[in-house]
């Protein structure tokens, strides 16, 4: 009889002949359609032959091939075109034998238009769809927040978004604490707010000497013809740019458009710091932990994370790396052919390049060692938790559940995931209850929510979540009947429900325990209780902020949005026009047809809808 391992690598062996002699992708398939793992070759088949004809395979690898029971391939125009589509595919399908780049996501830009006549300074993320300048990326929202605070005390740049921009009357507050020059009412003319813009780009573009020297001639001219406020306006501006500046003494390598990555392993388990670089200024860091086999080498590990994390960014001309690339003449091509300008991968050699390389490696020795720590504690914690209350079962995953809505409005359920690496963001979900009976009931909506979730995983449907180990509910003992009825109904008897109720007074440290109709009250200093508090307000947390997100928007729906015919175009028209829908329901029928795009069968309706 043939074992798994020979069968995975006859359905190999008798695909070889049939694939063409080109540069692809090709991905192995289990029996129940999973992607095992995606591989990229020059030549396809000679690479695939290498699984059949080694002896010596890896045990990793001789576990993927045992489950192999299919294998697609598709063929590229070069090698290049390999590259990127297996990164995009890998991203897509994560498959579990493969480098996976984890907590990847998009950083956030500073963003100013040139299409306006009073050009915004923003923040934006995702594609860069709209025309005007992008300065990035930004290691996190906090440092991009950061910057363009600082550009406000600087240039007086308006933040505020076009529709209180043209609604304004008079000046906001961030014009009396001198961070913006209120261009919404004329206090600036539009010649002096573009000086002011280009002024803003040459600066975060590097050219902050020229901007210094033009403001202290800006002073010392104020000064001469007595003009203290606007002299004193200059000397605050001054300020901020030294104090940026100051804050730039980490980047004494000169590195003009630069991401120097230092990758450090340990135990099995990697981090990758990648330090953030433009415009000779240093635009914070972060820390990725890539999931991949104990014993895979760095250079491959680094060479994955380098095609996955720069899939959807822009690359800069220089990346510094503290080890050697695999693959990396082919991926400096290929990035290369992407961006369309030369890139470079190298190792840093120059002193100042080794400096900056070996502190964003002692950062991620740092961050891996505080990592482990903290794996290592959420293990023990999760043991003593199974421990406590006799749970059989493994536990890896926990989901926690939680209701919020005021008076039966906006009613939404939560639900977070918590692991021994810590909270799982991607895998947090949010519930709009749909059922109107049960908006006002805490057990209906506890109900409900939990059938949506269980009943797609059950049936297996596309997009549903894996089954956790472990259900934590925030409430009592009729929560966890009804949660325990939910899914005994759907088959899921053996998957465990604790409820955390709130104690008297909903005093902290007076919690009780409910599960397998048992009540526990732990010990008021008893980590465990501190645990368990951790993801019940997590939980809580995360319902209230979603409950919230949910009544806001409700609430800033106009009661034109209730009128047939009325798209965005007309709204955005009406708005402009009158300021408020107020004002449009007040409006006359006369006023109404005045407004451009507001044809008179249109104005009717209006006016109609408002005066029955």
């Amino acid at each position: 009889m043939i074992n798994s391992l020979e069968l995975g690598k006859k359905v190999i062996k008798d695909k070889i002949p049939l694939i063409p002699k080109n540069p692809g992708v090709y991905k192995m398939i289990s029996s129940t359609g999973e992607i095992l793992y995606i591989g990229k070759a020059k030549n396809i088949p000679n690479r695939l032959k290498s699984y059949v004809t080694e002896s010596n395979l890896p045990i990793r690898t001789e576990r993927m091939l045992s489950l192999t029971h299919n294998l697609e391939t598709t063929t590229t125009n070069n090698e290049s075109e390999a590259l990127l589509l297996e990164a995009n595919l890998i991203k897509k399908y994560k498959p579990r034998y493969n480098i996976l780049l984890r907590d990847d996501k998009s950083f956030p830009y500073i963003y100013i238009g040139n299409k306006d006549k009073w050009p915004q300074l923003t923040k934006l993320r995702g594609k860069k769809s709209k025309s005007g300048y992008y300065f990035g990326p930004f290691a996190s929202i906090g440092s991009a927040n950061w910057t363009i605070k600082i550009l406000q005390k600087i240039f007086l740049l308006r933040v505020c978004d076009d529709t209180v921009f043209k609604n304004r009357e008079r000046p906001c507050i961030l014009y009396q604490i001198k961070r913006c020059s209120a261009p919404c009412v004329g206090h600036i003319s539009e010649k002096e707010y573009v000086s002011s813009v280009e002024d803003a780009i040459d600066f975060i573009s590097g050219k902050s000497r020229r901007i210094q020297k033009n403001l202290s001639k800006d002073m010392e001219k104020a000064s001469k013809d007595l003009d203290y406020e606007k002299a004193a306006v200059a000397r605050d501006r001054i300020k901020a740019l030294t104090q940026i500046q100051t804050s730039q003494k980490i980047n004494q390598t000169n590195l003009t458009e630069a991401d120097v990555i230092s990758i450090y392993k340990e135990t099995g388990k990697t981090c990758v710091q990648v330090f953030f670089f433009r415009s000779k200024q240093n635009w914070g860091n972060q820390a990725f932990y890539p999931k991949h086999d104990p014993d895979d080498k760095l250079e491959d590990i680094l060479s994955s994370f380098l095609s996955q994390f720069y899939e959807n960014k822009t690359i800069p001309r220089l990346i510094l790396t503290n080890c050697e690339v695999q693959d990396k003449k082919l991926i400096e091509k290929t990035f290369s052919e992407k961006d369309k300008k030369e890139i470079i991968i190298k190792i840093a050699k120059s002193k100042n390049e080794i400096s900056i390389s070996n502190l964003a490696e002692k950062n991620a020795k740092q961050s891996l060692k505080q990592k482990l720590i903290q794996s290592d504690t959420n293990n023990n914690l999760i043991e003593d938790l199974a421990t406590k209350f006799n749970l059989n079962n493994n536990i890896e995953l926990i989901e926690v559940y939680d209701n919020s809505h005021i008076q039966g409005s906006d009613s939404v359920g939560s639900l977070i995931c918590f692991s021994n690496e810590g909270f799982v963001k991607k895998r947090y979900r949010k519930f709009n209850i749909k059922d109107e009976k049960v908006k006002n009931d805490d057990y209906g909506m506890m109900r409900e929510v939990l059938f949506r979730r269980f009943s797609k995983a059950v049936k297996e449907k596309s997009g549903s979540l894996s089954l956790p180990d472990l259900i934590i509910i925030d409430g009592g003992k009729g929560q966890y009947s009804v949660s325990r009825e939910v899914l005994n109904e759907l088959g899921l008897h053996d998957l465990p429900i604790l409820a955390v109720a709130k104690g008297k007074k909903r005093n902290a440290g007076e919690e009780k325990i409910y599960h397998r109709g048992k009540e526990t009250i732990l010990d008021k200093n008893n980590p465990l209780l501190f645990f368990i508090q951790r993801l019940r307000d997590e939980a809580h947390r995360f319902a209230i902020s979603t409950h919230r997100a949910k009544r806001k928007k409700n609430l800033s729906k106009s009661l034109l949005d209730q009128i047939h015919g009325i798209g965005k175009q007309r709204k955005r028209a009406l708005l402009n026009h009158f300021g408020s829908a107020r004002a449009v329901e007040s409006a006359s029928f006369d006023d109404l047809k005045s407004v451009d795009g507001i044809e008179d069968n249109i104005a009717k309706k209006i006016y109609d809808y408002f005066h029955e």
